[in-house]
């Protein structure tokens, strides 16, 4: 848990040492972004703590049912559960790693780690219908995956130029002239945001497909489709701890360039 926690503010650790500087260099008391500061990294450590927890708990049951035998492998689950829906142009393979399970869109592909694609497990089957619940999203175009995709382009610029050009803004904001180039950056910074928030209507709708389909094809008993979902609503669980994060980082920002309009009005 503590691990996420340090993850997370070290993703931010350059403003942090950047900012320390000037935060209390002018005004009393608390100094310039003081205040801000405070509630800003309270959010951040109570999104951390939230994730570590969430974290934890994913880790547990996809461990506890990974050892939970079930009738057929991922990479089969995988397959029937195209098949069922027609989506005979989609193809299985697995890919390296741990929880790298994916569905990509690009190549219509369904990407399974090799624990995933070649155990016949509970989580095994649990993810695999998880992956093939995008797929299924992608061929009936459903609305939410359709707009994730559409922001790709501008959440990769927004990743790789909101915080450079927001950490430059607030470097002209300590210097006194102005705040328009942070809030540019924040704007930037803030497509990470909403593709956060866009990703969870996405993932849990491919979690409700996957169980559905699962309880149809009667391959999974009651007790299995039971830890099946126990396993993927922790794992959606994540995307949500995600976006908390975003969320922090986001308001944190917006609170200091707020603070620092009003000190310069």
């Amino acid at each position: 848990m503590t691990e996420f926690i340090f993850t997370t503010l070290a993703q931010y650790g350059t403003y942090y040492s950047d900012q320390a500087g000037y935060m209390t260099t002018s005004g009393s008391g608390m100094g310039m972004y003081g205040g801000a500061t405070i509630i800003g990294v309270g959010l951040i450590l109570l999104a951390g703590l939230i994730g570590g927890i969430v974290q934890n708990r994913m880790q547990a049951s996809m461990k506890e049912y990974s050892s939970t035998p079930a009738p057929l492998t991922g990479a089969e689950v995988a397959r029937r559960m195209l098949a069922q829906y027609g989506l005979h142009d989609v193809q299985v393979t697995h890919t390296p790693g741990a929880l790298t399970d994916h569905y990509n869109p690009a190549n219509r592909t369904v990407n399974l780690s090799d624990t995933v694609y070649s155990e016949a497990t509970v989580a095994a089957m649990a993810v695999a219908a998880h992956e093939c619940g995008h797929a299924v999203q992608h061929a009936q175009a459903y609305p939410w995956l359709t707009l994730r995709s559409e922001l790709v382009p501008l959440v990769n610029i927004g990743s790789r130029l909101g915080q450079l050009i927001l950490m430059a803004g607030l470097v002209l904001v300590a210097l006194g002239t102005g705040t328009t180039i942070a809030w540019i950056g924040l704007a930037l910074f803030a497509t990470t945001t909403v593709f956060a928030l866009v990703t969870l209507p996405v993932e849990f709708d491919a979690s409700r497909r996957a169980l559905a389909w699962m309880e149809q094809s009667g391959l999974a008993s009651r007790a299995m489709h039971g830890q099946a979902g126990t396993a993927l609503r922790w794992a959606a669980m994540t995307y949500v701890a995600a976006a908390l994060s975003s969320i922090a980082m986001l308001v944190y920002y917006a609170l200091m360039l707020l603070n620092a309009r009003s000190r310069n009005e």
